[in-house]
Protein backbone atom coordinates (compact mmCIF):
# COMPACT_ATOMS: atom_id res chain seq x y z
CA UNK A 1 0.00 0.00 0.00
CA UNK A 2 2.72 2.58 0.94
CA UNK A 3 4.59 1.66 -2.45
CA UNK A 4 1.33 2.45 -4.67
CA UNK A 5 0.46 5.45 -2.28
CA UNK A 6 4.37 6.83 -3.35
CA UNK A 7 3.93 5.94 -6.59
CA UNK A 8 0.57 7.58 -7.21
CA UNK A 9 1.95 11.13 -4.85
CA UNK A 10 4.96 10.71 -7.55
CA UNK A 11 2.93 10.16 -10.54
CA UNK A 12 0.19 13.76 -9.98
CA UNK A 13 3.17 16.23 -10.45
CA UNK A 14 4.77 14.32 -13.25
CA UNK A 15 1.27 14.85 -14.93
CA UNK A 16 1.19 18.62 -13.78
CA UNK A 17 5.17 19.12 -15.10
CA UNK A 18 4.58 17.15 -18.33
CA UNK A 19 1.18 19.18 -19.09
CA UNK A 20 2.95 22.56 -18.76
CA UNK A 21 5.60 21.63 -21.18
CA UNK A 22 2.73 21.07 -23.47
CA UNK A 23 1.15 24.54 -22.88
CA UNK A 24 4.11 26.38 -22.52
CA UNK A 25 5.72 24.72 -25.86
CA UNK A 26 2.20 25.16 -27.50
CA UNK A 27 1.94 28.73 -26.78
CA UNK A 28 5.26 29.32 -27.43
CA UNK A 29 5.14 28.00 -31.12
CA UNK A 30 1.55 29.93 -31.96
CA UNK A 31 3.03 33.66 -30.34
CA UNK A 32 6.16 32.76 -32.97
CA UNK A 33 3.79 31.67 -35.73
CA UNK A 34 1.84 34.99 -35.04
CA UNK A 35 5.12 37.28 -35.10
CA UNK A 36 6.49 35.59 -38.68
CA UNK A 37 4.70 38.63 -41.11
CA UNK A 38 6.35 41.08 -38.75
CA UNK A 39 9.41 39.20 -38.19
CA UNK A 40 9.84 38.51 -41.88
CA UNK A 41 10.41 42.60 -42.88
CA UNK A 42 8.06 41.81 -45.93
CA UNK A 43 5.08 44.08 -45.65
CA UNK A 44 2.24 41.76 -44.97
CA UNK A 45 -0.33 43.43 -47.06
CA UNK A 46 1.71 43.45 -49.70
CA UNK A 47 2.23 39.98 -49.72
CA UNK A 48 -1.34 38.94 -49.41
CA UNK A 49 -2.18 41.25 -52.01
CA UNK A 50 0.12 39.58 -54.33
CA UNK A 51 -1.46 36.03 -53.24
CA UNK A 52 -4.17 37.67 -54.19
CA UNK A 53 -3.49 38.71 -57.58
CA UNK A 54 0.21 37.87 -58.55
CA UNK A 55 -0.64 40.12 -61.59
CA UNK A 56 -0.80 43.01 -60.19
CA UNK A 57 1.03 46.29 -59.24
CA UNK A 58 -0.58 47.21 -55.55
CA UNK A 59 -1.03 50.74 -54.75
CA UNK A 60 -0.14 52.28 -51.33
CA UNK A 61 -4.13 52.51 -51.12
CA UNK A 62 -4.95 49.05 -52.19
CA UNK A 63 -2.02 48.41 -48.90
CA UNK A 64 -3.70 50.95 -46.72
CA UNK A 65 -6.91 49.30 -47.31
CA UNK A 66 -5.67 45.78 -46.94
CA UNK A 67 -3.85 46.83 -43.28
CA UNK A 68 -7.05 48.65 -42.54
CA UNK A 69 -9.62 45.51 -43.30
CA UNK A 70 -6.99 42.55 -41.54
CA UNK A 71 -6.04 44.79 -38.89
CA UNK A 72 -2.18 44.68 -39.40
CA UNK A 73 -1.41 48.00 -37.97
CA UNK A 74 -2.44 46.41 -34.16
CA UNK A 75 0.53 44.99 -34.05
CA UNK A 76 0.29 40.65 -33.63
CA UNK A 77 -0.85 40.12 -29.68
CA UNK A 78 -4.18 41.89 -30.87
CA UNK A 79 -4.26 39.60 -34.28
CA UNK A 80 -3.36 36.43 -31.87
CA UNK A 81 -6.00 37.41 -29.31
CA UNK A 82 -8.94 37.87 -31.71
CA UNK A 83 -7.87 34.59 -32.88
CA UNK A 84 -7.97 33.22 -29.45
CA UNK A 85 -11.04 34.84 -29.01
CA UNK A 86 -13.08 33.27 -31.68
CA UNK A 87 -11.43 29.87 -31.28
CA UNK A 88 -13.11 29.82 -27.85
CA UNK A 89 -16.61 30.56 -30.02
CA UNK A 90 -15.92 27.57 -33.01
CA UNK A 91 -14.68 30.12 -35.15
CA UNK A 92 -11.22 29.95 -36.81
CA UNK A 93 -11.63 33.04 -38.80
CA UNK A 94 -11.34 33.59 -42.41
CA UNK A 95 -8.37 32.86 -45.08
CA UNK A 96 -7.14 36.61 -45.47
CA UNK A 97 -6.43 35.58 -49.52
CA UNK A 98 -9.17 33.68 -50.29
CA UNK A 99 -12.03 35.05 -47.66
CA UNK A 100 -13.23 31.63 -46.63
CA UNK A 101 -13.73 29.92 -43.40
CA UNK A 102 -10.75 28.14 -42.13
CA UNK A 103 -12.15 25.35 -40.06
CA UNK A 104 -13.52 23.51 -42.86
CA UNK A 105 -10.48 24.18 -44.85
CA UNK A 106 -8.41 22.70 -41.84
CA UNK A 107 -10.38 19.95 -41.25
CA UNK A 108 -11.03 18.37 -44.56
CA UNK A 109 -6.81 18.84 -45.14
CA UNK A 110 -6.40 17.42 -41.32
CA UNK A 111 -8.97 14.11 -42.65
CA UNK A 112 -6.35 13.59 -45.81
CA UNK A 113 -3.29 14.03 -43.80
CA UNK A 114 -4.29 11.49 -40.71
CA UNK A 115 -5.66 8.74 -43.82
CA UNK A 116 -2.29 9.44 -45.56
CA UNK A 117 -0.59 9.20 -42.02
CA UNK A 118 -2.35 5.76 -41.22
CA UNK A 119 -1.27 4.40 -44.52
CA UNK A 120 2.30 5.29 -44.34
CA UNK A 121 2.64 3.77 -40.68
CA UNK A 122 1.14 1.00 -41.85
CA UNK A 123 3.97 0.53 -44.15
CA UNK A 124 6.23 1.25 -41.67
CA UNK A 125 5.42 -1.52 -39.78
CA UNK A 126 5.78 -3.87 -42.72
CA UNK A 127 9.19 -2.51 -43.63
CA UNK A 128 10.13 -2.74 -39.98
CA UNK A 129 8.81 -6.28 -39.29
CA UNK A 130 11.02 -7.16 -42.71
CA UNK A 131 14.09 -5.61 -41.58
CA UNK A 132 14.72 -7.60 -38.13
CA UNK A 133 12.71 -10.49 -39.23
CA UNK A 134 16.05 -12.68 -39.34
CA UNK A 135 17.15 -11.40 -35.63
CA UNK A 136 14.17 -12.13 -34.60
CA UNK A 137 14.12 -15.26 -35.99
CA UNK A 138 17.71 -16.64 -34.84
CA UNK A 139 17.75 -15.13 -31.70
CA UNK A 140 14.53 -16.85 -30.45
CA UNK A 141 16.41 -20.56 -31.31
CA UNK A 142 19.37 -19.25 -30.35
CA UNK A 143 21.55 -19.36 -33.43
CA UNK A 144 22.63 -15.30 -33.46
CA UNK A 145 26.00 -15.90 -34.41
CA UNK A 146 27.40 -12.65 -35.52
CA UNK A 147 26.24 -8.69 -35.92
CA UNK A 148 23.91 -7.59 -38.64
CA UNK A 149 25.42 -5.03 -40.70
CA UNK A 150 22.69 -3.07 -41.08
CA UNK A 151 23.74 -2.30 -44.53
CA UNK A 152 20.02 -2.63 -46.36
CA UNK A 153 18.31 -0.89 -43.80
CA UNK A 154 20.68 2.21 -44.32
CA UNK A 155 20.06 1.77 -47.75
CA UNK A 156 16.28 2.47 -47.33
CA UNK A 157 16.65 5.06 -44.73
CA UNK A 158 18.71 6.87 -47.08
CA UNK A 159 16.08 7.07 -49.93
CA UNK A 160 14.77 10.29 -50.62
CA UNK A 161 11.33 10.23 -50.38
CA UNK A 162 10.39 12.89 -52.90
CA UNK A 163 12.37 10.90 -55.40
CA UNK A 164 10.63 7.35 -54.54
CA UNK A 165 7.41 9.38 -54.57
CA UNK A 166 8.24 10.53 -58.15
CA UNK A 167 9.54 6.64 -58.81
CA UNK A 168 6.18 5.54 -57.69
CA UNK A 169 4.21 7.94 -59.46
CA UNK A 170 5.50 7.40 -63.15
CA UNK A 171 6.19 3.87 -62.79
CA UNK A 172 3.57 2.65 -60.91
CA UNK A 173 1.01 5.63 -61.57
CA UNK A 174 1.52 6.20 -65.51
CA UNK A 175 3.09 3.43 -66.93
CA UNK A 176 1.27 0.69 -65.40
CA UNK A 177 -1.48 2.12 -64.21
CA UNK A 178 -1.78 0.51 -61.28
CA UNK A 179 -2.72 3.28 -59.23
CA UNK A 180 -3.78 7.07 -59.13
CA UNK A 181 -0.89 9.19 -59.65
CA UNK A 182 -2.77 12.69 -59.08
CA UNK A 183 -5.47 13.87 -56.78
CA UNK A 184 -7.34 12.34 -53.80
CA UNK A 185 -10.13 10.15 -54.95
CA UNK A 186 -10.57 7.49 -52.35
CA UNK A 187 -8.56 4.39 -50.86
CA UNK A 188 -6.22 3.56 -54.16
CA UNK A 189 -5.06 7.19 -54.22
CA UNK A 190 -3.21 6.52 -51.02
CA UNK A 191 -1.43 3.47 -51.64
CA UNK A 192 1.54 5.02 -53.39
CA UNK A 193 2.28 8.06 -51.27
CA UNK A 194 1.96 5.81 -48.68
CA UNK A 195 4.94 3.78 -49.70
CA UNK A 196 6.81 6.86 -50.69
CA UNK A 197 6.70 7.90 -46.65
CA UNK A 198 6.78 4.14 -45.25
CA UNK A 199 9.12 2.83 -46.89
CA UNK A 200 12.36 5.04 -45.41
CA UNK A 201 10.32 5.51 -42.27
CA UNK A 202 10.03 1.98 -41.69
CA UNK A 203 13.91 1.21 -42.33
CA UNK A 204 14.74 3.52 -39.94
CA UNK A 205 12.73 1.48 -37.16
CA UNK A 206 13.36 -0.93 -38.34
CA UNK A 207 17.13 -0.83 -38.16
CA UNK A 208 16.96 0.57 -34.36
CA UNK A 209 14.74 -2.03 -33.48
CA UNK A 210 16.80 -4.42 -35.09
CA UNK A 211 20.04 -3.14 -33.16
CA UNK A 212 17.88 -3.83 -29.88
CA UNK A 213 16.77 -7.17 -30.36
CA UNK A 214 20.19 -9.11 -29.46
CA UNK A 215 20.39 -6.86 -26.15
CA UNK A 216 17.14 -8.35 -24.91
CA UNK A 217 17.96 -11.65 -26.64
CA UNK A 218 21.05 -11.91 -24.57
CA UNK A 219 19.08 -11.32 -20.92
CA UNK A 220 19.48 -14.49 -18.62
CA UNK A 221 15.49 -15.13 -18.81
CA UNK A 222 15.87 -15.93 -22.43
CA UNK A 223 18.16 -18.47 -21.68
CA UNK A 224 16.33 -19.80 -18.82
CA UNK A 225 13.37 -20.42 -21.21
CA UNK A 226 14.92 -21.82 -23.69
CA UNK A 227 16.74 -24.41 -21.09
CA UNK A 228 12.48 -25.51 -19.72
CA UNK A 229 11.58 -25.95 -22.93
CA UNK A 230 9.76 -22.85 -23.64
CA UNK A 231 8.73 -21.94 -27.75
CA UNK A 232 10.59 -20.47 -29.66
CA UNK A 233 7.77 -17.57 -30.90
CA UNK A 234 7.07 -17.29 -27.13
CA UNK A 235 10.57 -16.08 -26.60
CA UNK A 236 10.94 -14.05 -29.76
CA UNK A 237 7.39 -11.78 -28.34
CA UNK A 238 8.85 -11.86 -24.93
CA UNK A 239 12.50 -10.21 -26.43
CA UNK A 240 10.04 -7.99 -29.20
CA UNK A 241 8.10 -6.45 -26.43
CA UNK A 242 11.01 -5.41 -24.18
CA UNK A 243 12.95 -4.46 -26.83
CA UNK A 244 10.11 -2.46 -28.39
CA UNK A 245 9.48 -0.26 -25.18
CA UNK A 246 13.06 1.27 -26.14
CA UNK A 247 12.45 2.34 -29.69
CA UNK A 248 8.80 2.94 -30.05
CA UNK A 249 9.10 6.86 -28.99
CA UNK A 250 10.64 6.69 -32.25
CA UNK A 251 7.15 6.59 -33.81
CA UNK A 252 5.91 10.13 -32.76
CA UNK A 253 8.35 12.29 -34.23
CA UNK A 254 8.91 9.66 -37.33
CA UNK A 255 5.36 9.26 -38.61
CA UNK A 256 3.41 11.36 -37.48
CA UNK A 257 5.61 14.09 -38.20
CA UNK A 258 4.42 13.19 -41.69
CA UNK A 259 1.26 15.07 -41.06
CA UNK A 260 2.56 17.93 -41.78
CA UNK A 261 6.04 17.42 -43.23
CA UNK A 262 5.25 15.47 -46.03
CA UNK A 263 4.59 18.52 -48.35
CA UNK A 264 7.02 17.43 -51.50
CA UNK A 265 5.10 13.49 -51.31
CA UNK A 266 1.96 15.70 -51.30
CA UNK A 267 2.59 17.87 -54.39
CA UNK A 268 3.95 15.12 -55.99
CA UNK A 269 0.94 13.39 -55.61
CA UNK A 270 -1.15 16.60 -55.53
CA UNK A 271 -2.93 15.39 -52.08
CA UNK A 272 -4.51 18.61 -50.65
CA UNK A 273 -3.71 17.37 -46.89
CA UNK A 274 -2.19 19.61 -44.04
CA UNK A 275 1.35 19.93 -45.34
CA UNK A 276 0.46 21.87 -47.99
CA UNK A 277 -1.57 23.73 -46.53
CA UNK A 278 0.40 25.03 -43.90
CA UNK A 279 3.21 26.01 -46.73
CA UNK A 280 1.10 27.89 -48.86
CA UNK A 281 -0.38 29.48 -45.86
CA UNK A 282 3.08 30.57 -44.55
CA UNK A 283 4.15 31.53 -48.04
CA UNK A 284 1.39 33.61 -48.46
CA UNK A 285 1.70 35.01 -44.50
CA UNK A 286 -2.13 33.72 -44.54
CA UNK A 287 -2.28 33.69 -40.53
CA UNK A 288 -5.60 32.05 -39.91
CA UNK A 289 -5.37 28.98 -41.70
CA UNK A 290 -1.58 29.02 -40.63
CA UNK A 291 -2.21 29.53 -37.07
CA UNK A 292 -4.83 27.03 -37.07
CA UNK A 293 -2.93 24.21 -39.00
CA UNK A 294 -0.31 24.94 -36.39
CA UNK A 295 -2.29 24.31 -33.41
CA UNK A 296 -4.30 21.14 -35.15
CA UNK A 297 -0.74 19.67 -35.19
CA UNK A 298 0.28 20.29 -31.67
CA UNK A 299 -2.82 18.73 -30.69
CA UNK A 300 -2.25 15.69 -32.88
CA UNK A 301 1.27 15.55 -31.27
CA UNK A 302 -0.03 15.42 -28.00
CA UNK A 303 -2.61 13.00 -28.34
CA UNK A 304 -0.59 10.59 -30.16
CA UNK A 305 2.47 11.02 -27.66
CA UNK A 306 0.05 10.23 -24.95
CA UNK A 307 -1.11 7.10 -26.93
CA UNK A 308 2.73 5.86 -27.31
CA UNK A 309 3.00 6.62 -23.69
CA UNK A 310 0.08 4.34 -22.93
CA UNK A 311 1.26 1.73 -25.28
CA UNK A 312 4.92 1.88 -23.80
CA UNK A 313 3.91 1.25 -20.24
CA UNK A 314 1.55 -1.58 -21.26
CA UNK A 315 4.52 -3.18 -22.80
CA UNK A 316 6.62 -2.70 -20.40
CA UNK A 317 4.23 -3.80 -17.26
CA UNK A 318 4.48 -3.56 -13.38
CA UNK A 319 8.38 -3.97 -13.92
CA UNK A 320 8.93 0.10 -14.92
CA UNK A 321 6.97 0.89 -11.85
CA UNK A 322 8.72 -1.78 -9.31
CA UNK A 323 12.09 -0.80 -10.61
CA UNK A 324 12.59 -4.47 -11.65
CA UNK A 325 13.18 -4.11 -15.24
CA UNK A 326 16.08 -6.07 -16.84
CA UNK A 327 18.94 -3.90 -18.01
CA UNK A 328 19.17 -4.44 -21.78
CA UNK A 329 22.97 -4.43 -22.44
CA UNK A 330 23.94 -6.15 -26.25
CA UNK A 331 26.45 -9.09 -26.73
CA UNK A 332 30.20 -8.69 -28.52
CA UNK A 333 28.74 -10.27 -31.57
CA UNK A 334 31.44 -11.09 -33.99
CA UNK A 335 30.91 -8.85 -37.14
CA UNK A 336 30.53 -10.45 -40.42
CA UNK A 337 33.18 -11.41 -42.45
CA UNK A 338 31.75 -9.18 -45.68
CA UNK A 339 31.97 -5.75 -42.93
CA UNK A 340 35.26 -4.96 -44.03
CA UNK A 341 34.69 -5.20 -47.99
CA UNK A 342 31.43 -3.02 -47.18
CA UNK A 343 33.42 -0.28 -45.31
CA UNK A 344 36.18 -0.34 -47.53
CA UNK A 345 34.26 -0.57 -51.15
CA UNK A 346 32.30 2.15 -49.90
CA UNK A 347 34.73 4.60 -48.61
CA UNK A 348 36.86 3.82 -51.55
CA UNK A 349 33.98 4.64 -54.18
CA UNK A 350 32.61 7.42 -52.24
CA UNK A 351 36.43 9.12 -52.05
CA UNK A 352 36.77 8.52 -55.79
CA UNK A 353 33.91 10.42 -56.54
CA UNK A 354 34.63 13.36 -54.47
CA UNK A 355 38.38 13.34 -55.39
CA UNK A 356 37.54 13.37 -59.54
CA UNK A 357 34.78 15.65 -59.18
CA UNK A 358 37.18 18.22 -57.53
CA UNK A 359 39.10 17.75 -60.32
CA UNK A 360 36.74 19.54 -62.96
CA UNK A 361 34.64 22.87 -63.02
CA UNK A 362 31.36 23.11 -61.19
CA UNK A 363 29.96 26.22 -62.51
CA UNK A 364 30.86 26.03 -66.39
CA UNK A 365 27.73 25.91 -68.80
CA UNK A 366 27.34 24.10 -71.84
CA UNK A 367 23.94 24.84 -73.00
CA UNK A 368 24.68 22.47 -75.86
CA UNK A 369 25.43 19.63 -73.81
CA UNK A 370 22.02 19.76 -71.69
CA UNK A 371 20.97 16.55 -70.08
CA UNK A 372 23.02 14.05 -71.73
CA UNK A 373 23.74 11.26 -70.61
CA UNK A 374 26.89 9.33 -68.79
CA UNK A 375 29.90 9.14 -71.09
CA UNK A 376 33.73 9.39 -70.80
CA UNK A 377 33.62 12.65 -71.22
CA UNK A 378 30.90 13.33 -68.53
CA UNK A 379 30.74 9.98 -65.86
CA UNK A 380 27.63 10.72 -64.32
CA UNK A 381 26.37 12.71 -67.24
CA UNK A 382 25.22 16.58 -67.03
CA UNK A 383 21.97 18.72 -65.80
CA UNK A 384 19.73 21.03 -66.94
CA UNK A 385 22.25 23.61 -67.62
CA UNK A 386 24.81 21.49 -68.95
CA UNK A 387 26.96 21.35 -66.19
CA UNK A 388 29.22 18.41 -64.79
CA UNK A 389 27.30 16.20 -62.21
CA UNK A 390 30.36 14.63 -61.17
CA UNK A 391 31.85 17.95 -60.97
CA UNK A 392 29.23 19.11 -58.88
CA UNK A 393 28.92 16.88 -56.84
CA UNK A 394 32.62 16.41 -55.83
CA UNK A 395 32.82 19.98 -54.76
CA UNK A 396 29.52 19.22 -52.80
CA UNK A 397 30.76 17.07 -50.82
CA UNK A 398 32.84 18.79 -47.81
CA UNK A 399 29.96 21.43 -47.36
CA UNK A 400 27.00 18.86 -47.41
CA UNK A 401 28.82 16.43 -45.05
CA UNK A 402 29.78 19.21 -42.69
CA UNK A 403 26.71 20.84 -42.23
CA UNK A 404 24.70 17.67 -41.73
CA UNK A 405 27.39 16.31 -39.39
CA UNK A 406 27.21 19.95 -37.41
CA UNK A 407 23.58 19.70 -37.74
CA UNK A 408 23.45 15.90 -36.52
CA UNK A 409 25.51 16.82 -33.45
CA UNK A 410 24.00 19.46 -32.42
CA UNK A 411 20.46 17.89 -32.44
CA UNK A 412 21.61 14.40 -30.46
CA UNK A 413 23.11 16.59 -27.78
CA UNK A 414 20.13 18.76 -27.73
CA UNK A 415 18.09 16.27 -27.33
CA UNK A 416 20.20 14.69 -25.59
CA UNK A 417 19.95 17.03 -22.43
CA UNK A 418 16.04 17.69 -23.17
CA UNK A 419 15.23 14.12 -22.70
CA UNK A 420 17.40 13.89 -19.37
CA UNK A 421 14.53 16.30 -18.33
CA UNK A 422 11.52 13.62 -18.91
CA UNK A 423 8.34 15.46 -17.15
CA UNK A 424 9.07 18.66 -19.01
CA UNK A 425 10.59 17.19 -21.86
CA UNK A 426 7.86 15.23 -22.81
CA UNK A 427 5.43 18.17 -23.75
CA UNK A 428 8.05 20.31 -25.27
CA UNK A 429 9.59 17.11 -27.30
CA UNK A 430 5.43 16.34 -28.53
CA UNK A 431 4.86 19.56 -29.70
CA UNK A 432 7.61 20.33 -31.83
CA UNK A 433 7.82 16.81 -33.28
CA UNK A 434 5.03 17.81 -35.22
CA UNK A 435 6.18 21.21 -36.50
CA UNK A 436 7.06 21.18 -40.23
CA UNK A 437 10.69 22.05 -40.85
CA UNK A 438 9.69 24.37 -43.40
CA UNK A 439 7.84 26.33 -40.86
CA UNK A 440 11.02 26.73 -39.01
CA UNK A 441 12.67 27.67 -42.03
CA UNK A 442 10.50 30.30 -42.58
CA UNK A 443 10.76 31.27 -38.93
CA UNK A 444 14.15 31.64 -38.51
CA UNK A 445 14.75 33.03 -42.14
CA UNK A 446 12.80 35.92 -41.13
CA UNK A 447 15.31 36.42 -38.67
CA UNK A 448 18.56 35.28 -40.29
CA UNK A 449 17.83 35.78 -44.10
CA UNK A 450 17.83 32.82 -46.64
CA UNK A 451 21.58 31.00 -45.85
CA UNK A 452 22.57 27.88 -44.72
CA UNK A 453 23.31 28.30 -41.88
CA UNK A 454 19.98 29.86 -40.93
CA UNK A 455 18.40 26.89 -42.61
CA UNK A 456 20.97 24.87 -40.13
CA UNK A 457 19.57 26.18 -37.32
CA UNK A 458 15.73 25.67 -38.57
CA UNK A 459 16.62 22.21 -38.52
CA UNK A 460 18.18 22.12 -35.57
CA UNK A 461 15.13 23.49 -33.87
CA UNK A 462 13.07 20.51 -34.66
CA UNK A 463 15.32 17.46 -35.53
CA UNK A 464 16.41 17.46 -31.74
CA UNK A 465 13.36 15.39 -30.80
CA UNK A 466 13.79 12.04 -32.05
CA UNK A 467 16.82 11.48 -29.69
CA UNK A 468 14.89 13.70 -27.37
CA UNK A 469 12.32 10.79 -27.24
CA UNK A 470 15.02 7.67 -27.66
CA UNK A 471 16.81 9.41 -24.58
CA UNK A 472 13.40 9.84 -21.94
CA UNK A 473 12.66 6.04 -23.29
CA UNK A 474 16.01 4.64 -22.50
CA UNK A 475 16.81 6.33 -19.42
CA UNK A 476 13.31 6.00 -17.73
CA UNK A 477 13.71 2.07 -18.36
CA UNK A 478 17.54 2.10 -17.19
CA UNK A 479 16.50 4.23 -13.94
CA UNK A 480 14.26 1.21 -13.51
CA UNK A 481 16.78 -1.32 -13.44
CA UNK A 482 18.03 -4.01 -11.02
CA UNK A 483 21.44 -3.27 -11.38
CA UNK A 484 20.47 0.14 -11.02
CA UNK A 485 18.95 0.71 -8.04
CA UNK A 486 21.49 -2.00 -6.25
CA UNK A 487 24.24 0.67 -7.38
CA UNK A 488 21.95 3.44 -5.27
CA UNK A 489 21.72 1.06 -2.04
CA UNK A 490 25.89 0.70 -2.47
CA UNK A 491 26.45 4.50 -2.37
CA UNK A 492 26.76 5.32 -5.97
CA UNK A 493 26.39 8.70 -6.31
CA UNK A 494 25.57 10.79 -9.52
CA UNK A 495 28.50 10.74 -10.96
CA UNK A 496 29.09 7.39 -11.00
CA UNK A 497 25.69 6.64 -12.08
CA UNK A 498 26.03 8.97 -15.44
CA UNK A 499 29.05 7.07 -16.44
CA UNK A 500 28.66 3.58 -15.45
CA UNK A 501 24.86 3.17 -16.15
CA UNK A 502 22.99 5.90 -17.69
CA UNK A 503 25.61 7.15 -20.38
CA UNK A 504 26.32 3.33 -21.84
CA UNK A 505 22.58 2.71 -21.95
CA UNK A 506 21.66 6.01 -24.18
CA UNK A 507 25.10 6.56 -25.84
CA UNK A 508 25.52 3.99 -28.68
CA UNK A 509 21.57 4.14 -29.61
CA UNK A 510 21.73 7.59 -29.72
CA UNK A 511 24.91 7.31 -32.19
CA UNK A 512 23.01 4.73 -33.93
CA UNK A 513 19.99 6.73 -34.82
CA UNK A 514 21.80 9.52 -35.32
CA UNK A 515 23.94 8.05 -38.09
CA UNK A 516 20.82 6.73 -40.33
CA UNK A 517 19.09 10.09 -39.77
CA UNK A 518 21.94 11.46 -41.45
CA UNK A 519 21.15 11.75 -45.19
CA UNK A 520 17.46 12.63 -44.28
CA UNK A 521 19.42 15.69 -42.13
CA UNK A 522 20.90 16.52 -46.14
CA UNK A 523 17.44 16.10 -47.40
CA UNK A 524 15.83 18.33 -45.11
CA UNK A 525 18.27 21.17 -45.68
CA UNK A 526 18.14 20.64 -49.53
CA UNK A 527 14.59 20.76 -49.47
CA UNK A 528 14.68 24.32 -47.40
CA UNK A 529 17.14 25.19 -49.93
CA UNK A 530 14.95 24.15 -52.83
CA UNK A 531 12.02 26.64 -50.97
CA UNK A 532 14.76 29.75 -51.00
CA UNK A 533 15.20 29.50 -47.15
CA UNK A 534 18.74 27.89 -47.19
CA UNK A 535 21.56 27.34 -49.31
CA UNK A 536 20.84 29.30 -52.43
CA UNK A 537 21.99 28.63 -56.30
CA UNK A 538 24.54 27.65 -57.69
CA UNK A 539 26.35 26.49 -54.77
CA UNK A 540 26.85 22.96 -55.85
CA UNK A 541 25.38 20.52 -52.59
CA UNK A 542 23.93 17.13 -53.01
CA UNK A 543 20.36 17.98 -51.45
CA UNK A 544 20.35 21.18 -53.95
CA UNK A 545 21.34 18.53 -57.16
CA UNK A 546 18.38 16.18 -56.08
CA UNK A 547 16.09 18.96 -55.62
CA UNK A 548 16.93 21.07 -58.72
CA UNK A 549 16.85 17.69 -60.73
CA UNK A 550 13.91 15.88 -59.34
CA UNK A 551 11.60 17.75 -62.29
CA UNK A 552 13.94 15.47 -64.89
CA UNK A 553 14.25 12.47 -63.00
CA UNK A 554 11.47 10.94 -65.62
CA UNK A 555 13.07 12.48 -68.99
CA UNK A 556 16.74 12.28 -67.59
CA UNK A 557 17.47 9.58 -64.30
CA UNK A 558 21.13 9.95 -64.15
CA UNK A 559 20.73 13.69 -62.89
CA UNK A 560 19.36 12.45 -59.86
CA UNK A 561 21.57 8.83 -59.55
CA UNK A 562 24.60 10.29 -58.42
CA UNK A 563 23.28 12.23 -55.43
CA UNK A 564 21.62 9.46 -54.51
CA UNK A 565 23.89 6.90 -54.75
CA UNK A 566 25.95 9.44 -52.92
CA UNK A 567 23.63 9.34 -50.00
CA UNK A 568 23.42 6.23 -49.81
CA UNK A 569 26.77 5.43 -49.72
CA UNK A 570 27.48 8.31 -46.87
CA UNK A 571 25.04 6.03 -44.95
CA UNK A 572 25.77 2.49 -45.36
CA UNK A 573 29.54 3.86 -44.55
CA UNK A 574 28.34 5.40 -41.42
CA UNK A 575 25.96 2.72 -39.99
CA UNK A 576 28.28 -0.14 -40.66
CA UNK A 577 31.13 1.53 -39.59
CA UNK A 578 29.50 1.89 -36.44
CA UNK A 579 28.38 -1.56 -36.24
CA UNK A 580 32.31 -2.94 -36.74
CA UNK A 581 33.37 -0.62 -33.82
CA UNK A 582 30.84 -2.13 -31.98
CA UNK A 583 31.13 -5.85 -32.60
CA UNK A 584 34.35 -7.54 -32.07
CA UNK A 585 36.79 -9.78 -34.76
CA UNK A 586 36.18 -13.55 -35.52
CA UNK A 587 38.01 -15.42 -33.34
Amino acid sequence: MTTTSSAGARGLPTRWRTGAGRVAAGAALLTAVAFLPWLSGIDPALTVLRARAADQDPTPAQLSAVREQLGLDEGPFAHLGRWLSGLAHGDAGASWVSGEQVLPQVTTALAVSVTLMLGALAVTIAVAALVCARTLYLGSRRELRQKRAGTAAAVAAALPKFLLASLLATVCGVWLGWFPSQGWEGPRSMVLPALALGVPSGAMIGGLLDQALPAAFNEPWARTWRAHGCSGGRIARTALRSALAGVLPQLLPTVVALVGGAVAVEKIFNIPGLGRLSLDAATAQDMPPLQTATLTLVLLGVCAGFLIQLLRHALLGPALRDGALPALHPPRLPRPRSLPWVVGLCAVTLLALVVAGLLRDPSHVETTARLLPPSFAHPLGTDSLGRDLLARLGHGALRTVGVALAVTVVSALVGLLIGTTAQLGAGLTEVVSTMPAVLAGLLTTAVTGPSVWGAACAVCLVAWTPYAAQTAALLEQERASGHLLASLSFGAGPSYLLRHHLLPAVGPALVRNALLRLPTTVLVLASLGFLGLGEQPPTPEWGRLLSENQPYAELAPWTVLGPSAALVLLSVLAVSSTTWSRSRPRG
